[in-house]
């Protein structure tokens, strides 16, 4: 879908009601605004989420292994503490 939307002199825009609704901002929320070569995507919070843990478990194999949390268990084995 595509839908057009009028930027202020200021820089605000707004997203139609709908829309907000359904990404679950009816109330406000944060939106990220990521800028590519062909324009600029919004995510919700939400989505950025799951953007970043899709990319992860891209490059990691889902190798449980290579999380934070296992680096960090290893480095804590080593260090003795």
């Amino acid at each position: 879908m595509t839908l057009q939307v009028t930027v202020t002199a200021s820089g605000r825009m707004s997203l139609p009601a709908d829309i907000r609704k359904r990404l679950g901002l009816a109330q406000g929320g944060a939106v990220y605004v990521d800028e590519t070569e062909d324009g600029i995507v919004l995510r919700t919070a939400a989505q950025a989420v799951a953007r970043a843990q899709a990319l992860a478990k891209q490059f990691t194999g889902g190798n449980p292994e290579a999380s934070v949390d296992a680096f960090l268990a290893r480095r804590r084995d080593d260090s003795g503490e």
